[in-house]
């Protein structure tokens, strides 16, 4: 990888560049949030409220007088949180079963592939709410509800990527070398087959972040007056006739990360094979 073709690739997308800096400043402010703001989110002015975004508040001041800004960037902690941990849980349980699906074949591979084709035929929205009823409330539980409707989409995938794998020679050799079937599947198959489910992940993180936001605008989040994205833009509903930055802004930040992930995702897909040339 040269300087030049790195530079080169780089500057073909501006685009591009635009997203990572947008994730890096959703980062930034989710574990640093004294970077952006010294405010504090929970409490707020009540002589200041209903301001509309001005360079004393950038995002303006909700019905409470709190800065909307402050909101916003110690929300991005939660949502990201959720966020996080709803993709962890559809990249380890939908991987794992996809493992075993893939390599051990059979019944189990009929089993498996069956329940994730039920997974796959109802609604993820709809399947994340009956799931998050069932849990209860909190940004857990939400985490935990978007990520078991993902689970399905990773195991098709590591199934697929494992019933490639396995017939390539060096598995055969490894087998053959007296190897048993776990070192087998954890030196060989699992390594070589997880790529395409990474970059997978990567695309499910900005569906994610919608999805976790949705359920915190349906009030299943955290409990207020914690800052969630979600609840921050359904919080404003009431006012948008007279204050329209309280759902607006939110809002845009989370469409704004959301393309951003998407942007970011598609260039883990194949963009990045052009700087190696």
């Amino acid at each position: 990888m040269s300087r030049r073709a790195a530079a080169r690739f780089w500057l073909r997308r501006p685009g591009l560049v635009l997203a990572v800096a947008v994730l890096v400043l959703v980062l930034l402010s989710a574990f640093f949030p004294g970077l952006f703001t010294g405010r504090d989110p929970l409490s707020g002015v009540p002589a200041e409220r209903l301001q509309p975004p001005s360079l004393h508040h950038p995002f303006g001041t909700d019905q409470l007088g709190r800065d909307l800004f402050s909101r916003v960037v110690h929300g991005s902690a939660l949502s990201l949180k959720a966020t996080s941990l709803a993709v962890a849980v559809g990249l380890v349980v939908g991987s794992a079963l996809g493992l075993l699906a893939g390599y051990v074949g059979g019944l189990l591979d009929d089993a498996l592939m069956r329940i994730a084709d039920v997974l796959l035929a109802i609604p993820a929205l709809l399947l994340s709410l009956a799931l998050v009823t069932a849990l209860g409330f909190g940004t857990v539980k939400v985490a935990v509800a978007v990520g078991v409707t993902s689970v399905a989409s990773f195991a098709r995938i590591m199934r697929a990527e494992v019933l490639r794998v396995r017939e390539a020679t060096f598995v055969e050799a490894a087998r053959a070398s007296g190897s048993g079937p776990l070192p087998v599947l954890l030196r060989h198959v699992l390594p070589n087959a997880s790529g395409p489910v990474l970059v997978y992940a990567a695309v499910e993180f900005g569906t994610v972040v919608l999805a976790v936001s949705a359920l915190s605008f349906l009030g299943y989040g955290a409990e207020p007056p914690a800052p969630e994205w979600g609840s921050l833009v359904s919080g404003g509903r009431d006012y948008l006739a007279t204050a329209w930055w309280l759902t607006t802004l939110p809002g845009l930040t989370i469409a704004a990360t959301v393309l951003a992930a998407g942007r970011v995702s598609r260039a883990l897909d194949g963009e990045t094979e052009e700087i190696s040339r």
